[in-house]
């Protein structure tokens, strides 16, 4: 396959604000909200605080770009050697890193006063983990061990939990239901990002990325680790029925699409292609939010 060739500042060019909106990296902190609110509405059907929500909601959003945008900094030179992120406002210099590293710092402060202004303590301490975790753990690792997906899984779970607890007094308030949601977003994100890490593996070697279980990248190993991965996830996600947090129709749809998910995955492991791959990886775009929702609804 041919690469693509770098793109370059004279070829491609949008304005400053346009920049800044792709810093935040809109779709993925869309996502994170959706997984913050529903996992707050899953919890307190009943008795949900709209002031809690759109803290959840605006809060989260900028927690999310903040760490979204301080990933951006850090692997600015990097960005400039993948295909994928070479039209990032950093590599196309339509954006300085001090700009940058502002407005990351403007909206985790921000995010995370919102969350502790009109949650609790808990979330707010939680919101700035996430944020640490992610840009100072996670975004070095990348080019170090496969491992830091396990690290990037507790920032990409944590908003789950915030939502969850977003009702609670703060400190003491940890109980089953919201850990089983952590839990079930948590082992989601390895065939997730490994799917990813199987399509986009020669761009990700071009900055050094060691994204799929196994130094080796595309092999025997990485297939069987996203299969069992998928596999394990059927009963994790089954967990709230059997602590008598869901009911038997919502449990039922978390199982097909359960399944669903890993023949995705089993048709990885035993094709080992990219096509496999990419079907698998969108197959993971739809399943949190469906089985979120089927969890949700309390049926």
């Amino acid at each position: 396959m041919e690469e693509k060739s770098i793109i370059s500042p004279e070829s491609i060019s949008y304005s400053k604000s346009v920049a800044f909106f792709k810093l935040t990296k809109f779709r993925l902190s869309i996502l994170v909200v959706f997984s913050a609110v529903v996992s707050y509405i899953t919890i307190y059907p009943k008795d949900f605080d709209y002031q809690h929500i759109l803290a959840l909601a605006l809060g989260g959003f900028l927690v999310t770009a903040s760490a979204n945008s301080f990933n951006q900094v850090i692997e600015k030179n990097l960005d400039k050697l993948m295909s994928r992120t070479q039209a990032r406002p950093l590599p196309l210099e339509i954006l300085r890193p001090i700009e940058a590293l502002i407005f990351a710092l403007l909206c985790g402060g921000l995010g995370s006063w919102l969350i502790f202004e009109f949650t609790n303590d808990l979330c707010g301490i939680l919101s700035v983990i996430s944020i640490a975790l992610y840009a100072l753990v996670y975004t070095p690792l990348k080019r170090i061990t496969p491992f830091s997906v396990f690290v990037g899984a507790f920032p990409g779970a944590l908003p789950t939990l915030i939502g969850a607890l977003a009702g609670e007094e703060g400190f003491g308030s940890f109980h089953m239901f919201p850990l089983l949601l952590f839990a079930i977003q948590f082992f989601w994100q390895f065939p997730h990002f490994w799917a990813i890490a199987w399509v986009c593996h020669d761009d990700y070697m071009k900055a050094g990325f060691f994204m799929l279980p196994s130094k080796n990248g595309r092999d025997q190993s990485s297939r069987f680790q996203v299969l069992i991965y998928t596999l394990f996830l059927i009963p994790i996600s089954l967990t709230p029925y059997l602590f008598g947090f869901s009911g038997i129709i919502g449990s039922s749809i978390v199982l097909l699409f359960g399944i669903n998910f890993l023949v995705q995955a089993y048709r990885l492991y035993s094709k080992g292609d990219i096509k496999s791959a990419r079907q698998l990886m969108f197959g993971s775009f739809y399943y949190l939010p469906i089985v979120q929702l089927a969890l949700m609804s309390g049926f």
